[in-house]
């Protein structure tokens, strides 16, 4: 990337960019995490509208760039996911080269269940 379009000369899009395995925990934790971020204000990117593929969309990776911060839900088949790892590589490359933070959360589903 050069160095004229860099996340800090463009300014960021998204406060928080969430990386989640979407079949674990879109329509519990990380839904309610969304809502509850976008409800104080936080501008957060949630992937829910780009096409599913092979490889990841250059729209997402552009976004992870576009983004301040990132939080990273690792649920039980979220390493399963060619998509959730290329968006990790990415989102730890940003961390490195633009000093993003990065705050990964270990989900284990719902307590007392089985």
């Amino acid at each position: 990337m050069a160095s004229n379009s860099s996340p800090s000369n463009l300014g960021w899009t998204y406060d928080v960019f969430l990386s989640f395995r979407g079949e674990d925990t879109r329509n519990n934790f990380t839904g309610h995490l969304y809502t509850d971020l976008v409800q104080k204000g936080i501008r957060t990117f949630r992937d829910d509208k780009l096409p599913r593929g092979e490889k990841i969309a250059p729209e997402l990776l552009n976004d992870i760039e576009k983004s301040r911060s990132s939080i990273i839900v690792f649920s039980k088949t979220y390493a399963d996911s060619r998509w959730c790892l290329d968006e990790l590589a990415k989102i730890m490359e940003c961390r490195q080269e633009y000093r993003q933070k990065v705050l990964p959360i270990f989900y284990c589903g719902s307590i007392g269940h089985t």
